[in-house]
């Protein structure tokens, strides 16, 4: 493996670590008796893998493309933020480190946007902000269980931003456009009503991604795409079956409205979280990498393996979760960290043995 940009390697790593951490935490608070570094690791679950892991990951991306050096702050400070909240660090401290590092983000879309001022530029930088809300509403002390739809909300606007840059579906219709802009509005209006109303907030962005999954299921590149073959037609599937799980947490999301830490409430996140955003990191990971290391990685069949492992075990989790079945959320949560684990390594394997000759991958995934 040639690794061209090895300076990259330790802020990759810092979000890797906080990945595996967060996923440590998850089985604790899932009831696993396992042992823990810090008793206080299974409370910062969330934050890790939101900001420590894929915070630092989108920051770490973004910093590459817009190739200046005082970007690479922002992954640099959510990483260190992530390792922070790992060691026990004074929580405030911690927390300043990611608040750092998201406003970082923002410094880097709006120089960005500066450059290229488009949809998905500016569809991004909302993502960036809304990351940056929710830190800063976090920093102030409100729970994790609120602010967690603010996170959602960094994720889902972020991705359907680089949807639009990746497929170029950035040439939008009139219509077409008005419709994407409806679902962040909505979105947006149960961010900003969770305050007076947490429990109608929170249906009010349900209905927000839930619009947002039809209209990415509508236009995506991927309907046309998962005819082919090979790497392209891997793609498809994952983004396709994310979206179908970014429905679903909608719906479980406007249906249980804001809901206290529980059953009810694992589904609609886990739904977001694990099966929404993983199948999207599924999908891009092999346009990602690459770009971050400057090493190439081979498509290899195999990698359907840890995308079957999370949309089945996921489904058992959910399954216990909405029958109030212990056991089912218990071994479902266990398997799904078992198929992240697998897309660790089956990632690190495509990356330090590329097969040849390697399958070229292009931006836009077809």
């Amino acid at each position: 493996m040639i690794v061209r940009h090895p300076r990259r390697l330790p802020l990759l790593a810092m979000g890797m670590v906080a990945l595996l951490a967060g996923l440590w935490a998850g089985l604790s608070r899932l009831g696993w008796d396992i042992p823990l570094l810090r008793p206080t690791l299974p409370a910062v679950h969330g934050p890790l893998m939101v900001s420590g892991f894929l915070g630092t990951l989108i920051s770490l991306e973004r910093a590459v493309a817009l190739g200046r050096r005082w970007a690479y702050a922002a992954p640099l400070l959510s990483g260190l933020g992530g390792l922070g909240l790992m060691a026990g660090l004074h929580h405030p401290a911690a927390q300043l480190l990611i608040l750092g590092g998201s406003l970082g983000l923002v410094a880097i879309f709006l120089a960005i946007i500066h450059r290229r001022p488009a949809v998905y530029t500016m569809t991004m930088g909302l993502g960036a902000l809304l990351w940056l809300t929710g830190n800063l509403l976090w920093f102030a002390g409100r729970p994790v269980s609120h602010i967690v739809f603010w996170w959602a909300g960094f994720l889902a606007v972020t991705i359907a931003g680089e949807r639009l840059e990746l497929a170029r579906l950035q040439q939008l219709s009139r219509i077409n456009r008005a419709t994407f802009l409806l679902a962040l509005g909505i979105l947006l209006a149960g961010l900003t009503s969770m305050n007076s109303s947490f429990e109608w907030g929170v249906r009010i962005v349900g209905a927000g991604l839930t619009g947002l999954a039809l209209w990415l299921g509508l236009h995506d590149i991927a309907r046309r795409t998962i005819r082919q073959i090979g790497l392209t037609r891997f793609i498809a599937i994952c983004l396709l079956s994310g979206y179908v799980w970014l429905g679903l947490s909608g719906l479980l999301a406007l249906v249980f409205g804001g809901v206290a830490p529980g059953p009810r409430y694992d589904a609609t996140l886990h739904a977001f979280f694990l099966g929404f955003v993983f199948a999207m990191i599924f999908a891009h990971a092999p346009i990602i990498f690459p770009a971050v290391l400057g090493a190439p990685m081979t498509f290899r069949p195999l990698f359907y393996a840890h995308v079957v492992l999370l949309q089945t075990t996921l489904l058992l989790r959910l399954l216990g979760d909405l029958t109030l079945w212990p056991a089912g959320r218990q071994v479902g949560g266990l398997l799904n960290a078992a198929a992240l684990l697998l897309f660790l390594a089956n990632t690190v394997v495509s990356i330090a043995k590329p097969a040849a000759p390697a399958v070229p991958v292009n931006a836009n995934g077809s």
